[in-house]
């Protein structure tokens, strides 16, 4: 007897399949018979839900920015923190802690579609931008942030920081992405009106160690 599933189930199911093969096999080497093997469906129901596999990339990436946003809402929610400490975490913690994250990001470098690479880190700098300025509103409240566009500043930095450490965009050295992250620290410190070495941590930044390691 055959199952019928929700929409929504069977479409993160394929989700789920997708994305572990494009962890263990790679982006380029997982073929649409792939998932469909390992989701145990026709090939009618996978082009149901999706065009293609670049399409389906795109949704896993969705996926990855809407856990994201969940878990930095929850930390710029939590009034225990100060501004400054939130900023620590948000930016030198893994906050997401997703199963195959790693792996995953390596395939967003190079699954080989800018377009869709550009887009999605495009759409995580829209969501993050207003939670972000939150937190720096938060700091100008605390007196330890100062400046007339806290929503600019935000976005300017989020584009640096997303931009200057994609392997995909530029080849930095180690030693060229630890000055990039003390460059990023100053201008930190310079456009929100920071006490120097406020943000010294950024050399302890996700983006910027695992970039790094993937050198080594």
């Amino acid at each position: 007897m055959r199952i019928v599933k929700k929409p929504d189930e069977r479409r993160n199911e394929i989700l789920d399949a997708a994305e572990k093969l494009f962890a263990e096999k790679g982006f380029m080497k997982t073929t649409i018979i792939d998932i469909l093997q390992e989701v145990g469906i026709a090939k009618g129901t996978f082009y149901y839900y999706f065009k293609s596999k670049e399409e389906v990339m795109d949704a896993v990436a969705m996926r990855y920015i809407d856990m994201g946003t969940i878990a930095v809402k929850k930390i710029i929610e939590d009034k225990s923190f100060t501004a400054i400490e939130k900023l620590t975490i948000l930016l030198t913690k893994d906050v997401t802690n997703a199963e195959n994250k790693d792996e995953m990001l390596k395939e967003f470098h190079q699954a080989g579609d800018a377009e869709m690479h550009l887009r999605s880190l495009v759409i995580s700098i829209e969501r993050l931008t207003p939670l972000i300025t939150d937190v720096v509103l938060q700091g100008i409240e605390e007196g330890v942030f100062n400046t007339p566009y806290p929503k600019e500043t935000v976005e300017n930095i989020l584009v640096i920081l997303n931009m200057i450490f994609d392997e995909g965009v530029f080849q930095w050295t180690a030693e060229e992405k630890i000055q990039k992250a003390k460059g990023l620290a100053y201008l930190m410190e310079k456009s929100l009106g920071a006490e120097k070495g406020s943000f010294d941590f950024m050399t302890e930044s996700p983006v910027v160690k695992d970039s790094i390691n993937n050198k080594e």
